[in-house]
């Protein structure tokens, strides 16, 4: 046999644990076909048209991010991109950069971050100084608030007089004018009059995420919300339409998004609207076997369903008596996630806060209880903060954990924004990852970006250290909740393809599909505080190489 790939020299993770003894791998064609010891591998492999010599780096299973916006992170960095920007002051003089060098009739892009802003709401006046004559809507890194100017709001004839929609709310000056800052469902108010994605900007985007995503070796991801949002339109054909080329080299899969406003009237017709869009982004090449529930919103702006108020004086004028939003309510949610699962799809719930994550434990609950959920891969996302008594339920109903790590410290966010929004107990409640794996859940973890940082390591880093990348000496959030790095690097890569259905992935094993990642080092030589700082140098999809780093000697 003649293979195609031959690693030597290195470590190997297998997707579960660093293999005791094997320092080879061999790929023929799409397949992984021996793994072991360099001699026991080049014994079977024979010559290769490829050797790589990994000098004691490590060789992993692709990376698999379970929760990501693919489609909306790539356009973003092809518009007004505020993702790498810091500082309130930076990033007005980038939109105003942008402004300057765009002729299009709206700012559009998104990527800020509400930490630098006097409680994460800016408002109109910043923007207005640097585009006066045209609107702009810019999203924030979270996606469940957007930035408007006065242009923006007179176009969408947004005034004092205005209401809040159900799901969502218009931040007000101390005269009840809009200031800005539009959360949740209030951006739609917006989003609605931007000039709609053409094909070619939704293709150029998507092309530019998948070589992002591959850079860092990711090789495949679920896209958390297939479906007209925030100003987004529905990625789906182009999925299809690059797989169609066969441009499409990750092993994309999507979760079908379940509106808001989805009623016990309209439920029987929601439902048939997904299945059929599953059935045609099936036949073309983009499985589409989740359904995405929004449960509730985000702790930064007060819209994440807690069990008790939030701790601050303005929470009076919040729904549920200041606790925050739940867009389905529970009831709904409940005959939501039994129709959705007799229709054969996995459940993908965003929950952040405990009452949130209270009730889709109860809705998967409840389905089960009905003789459902025997098949259906359901999952809670986030996960931010979890009531005591609804950690053991996880295991206990077979709901994975769809983690995003990188969360879970105290960098500005988290210490200005959200912690005096929750108080010291449930600040203790938080992303409680150790105590979940304890109690026998399943874990896989993704990125959600752009909210955040594409870089597995960036989260794995976190995961192991509960300290923000870069700060060694930070104060750890709730260092007894840490993961070791082997149940880390086992949910970014086993876990995460589990979760979303890639029977042939996640492992490094004979027979396997040759989705691999060579790493710039081997990470479990490193201190715990320099995981930020491993690098990708190789990433193969199906045996192809989809990322070659230009570090001297990564392959040879």
């Amino acid at each position: 046999m003649a293979a195609d790939w031959v690693f030597t020299s290195g470590r190997i993770f297998d997707g579960r644990r660093v293999h005791p003894t094997a320092t080879a791998v061999a790929v023929t064609g799409d397949r992984i076909v021996a793994v072991g010891t360099d001699a026991e591998v080049r014994a079977v492999a024979g010559p290769a048209a490829e050797h790589v010599d990994l000098a004691g780096r490590l060789l992993t299973p692709g990376f698999t991010d379970a929760h990501i916006h693919a489609g909306q992170g790539g356009i973003e960095r092809l518009g007004c991109d505020l993702t790498a920007v810091t500082g309130a002051d930076a990033t007005v003089a980038h939109v105003r950069d942008y402004a300057r060098r765009s002729d299009e009739e709206w700012i559009t892009g998104g990527g800020w971050s509400m930490a630098d802003f006097p409680g994460g709401t800016p408002t109109t006046d910043l923007l207005d100084a640097v585009v006066p004559d045209r609107p702009v809507f810019l999203v924030n890194r979270d996606h469940h608030g957007a930035w408007v100017n006065t242009a923006a709001l007179r176009r969408a004839g947004i005034t004092a007089a205005t209401a809040d929609p159900a799901d969502g709310r218009i931040e007000r000056d101390a005269h009840g004018g809009p200031s800005g800052t539009l959360h949740e469902g209030a951006m739609d108010l917006v989003a609605a009059l931007l000039p709609a994605e053409t094909p070619e900007q939704q293709r150029a985007g998507l092309l530019e995420a998948q070589r992002y995503l591959h850079a860092h070796g990711i090789t495949g991801w679920q896209e958390a919300i297939v479906g007209d949002y925030a100003g987004h339109r529905d990625i789906s054909p182009a999925y299809r339409a690059l797989a169609r080329e066969g441009l499409l080299t990750a092993r994309a899969t999507g979760a079908l998004w379940v509106p808001r406003t989805t009623t016990l009237e309209t439920l029987d017709d929601v439902v048939a609207d997904l299945a059929a869009r599953r059935r045609v982004n099936g036949a073309g090449g983009f499985p589409s076997v989740s359904a995405k529930v929004m449960i509730d919103g985000v702790a930064e702006n007060r819209t994440a369903a807690m069990l008790e108020p939030y701790r601050c004086a303005c929470a009076s004028d919040h729904a549920d008596g200041g606790r925050g939003l739940t867009y389905l309510g529970r009831d709904v949610l409940l005959r939501v996630a039994a129709a959705l699962d007799r229709a054969g799809f996995d459940l993908h719930m965003h929950a952040i806060g405990d009452r949130a994550v209270r009730y889709g434990l109860d809705a998967v609950e409840r389905l089960r209880a009905e003789g459902g959920g025997s098949t259906g891969r359901h999952h809670l996302a986030h996960v931010q903060v979890v009531a005591p008594d609804d950690v053991a339920r996880f295991a206990a109903l077979g709901v994975a954990v769809n983690a995003q790590a990188l969360w879970a410290c105290y960098d500005d966010q988290m210490a200005e924004l959200t912690v005096p929004l929750l108080g010291e107990e449930r600040t203790g409640h938080q992303y409680p990852f150790a105590s979940l794996l304890a109690g026998g859940a399943r874990l896989a973890m993704g990125s959600d970006w752009p909210v955040s940082s594409p870089d597995p390591w960036q989260a794995i880093h976190v995961a192991v250290t509960r300290r923000p990348p870069g700060e060694p000496d930070a104060e750890p959030l709730l260092a007894d909740q840490a993961l070791s790095l082997q149940r880390a690097l086992a949910a970014y890569t086993a876990g995460s393809a589990w979760l979303n259905r890639l029977a042939e992935g996640g492992a490094v094993e004979p027979g396997r599909l040759a989705d691999l990642v060579v790493l710039s080092t081997d990470p479990f030589a490193l201190d715990p505080a320099d995981l930020h700082t491993v690098g990708t140098d190789l990433t193969l999809v199906g045996g192809r190489a989809v990322h070659v780093t230009d570090r001297q000697g990564a392959v040879a």
